[in-house]
């Protein structure tokens, strides 16, 4: 057997649950860099133009952490040798 048929995957646990359920101003998301962009400005027109993915909540721009995943893998480059 190798170590990865024996490797064992644990379902979510209850604080996943609630990290899926946080959400980020467009500030804490460029002061942490979790997306590539350097300014909060542009982060909030692109999110105007509908050019990102993020949540309108009752008029104030918001992501979750299924919003940064989708916009990293939006962005990705894949390699020509795939």
């Amino acid at each position: 057997m190798t170590a990865k048929a024996t490797k064992t995957v644990k379902p979510p646990t209850r604080l996943d649950d609630e990290a899926e359920l946080r959400r980020w101003t467009p500030e804490y998301v460029v002061k942490n860099e979790l997306l590539p962009y350097k300014s909060v400005r542009v982060l909030k027109e692109k999110c105007y133009r509908r050019q990102v993915h993020h949540h309108n909540d009752g008029g104030r721009i918001t992501f979750t952490p299924e919003d940064i995943r989708r916009e990293n893998a939006r962005t990705a480059v894949v390699p020509l040798a795939a």
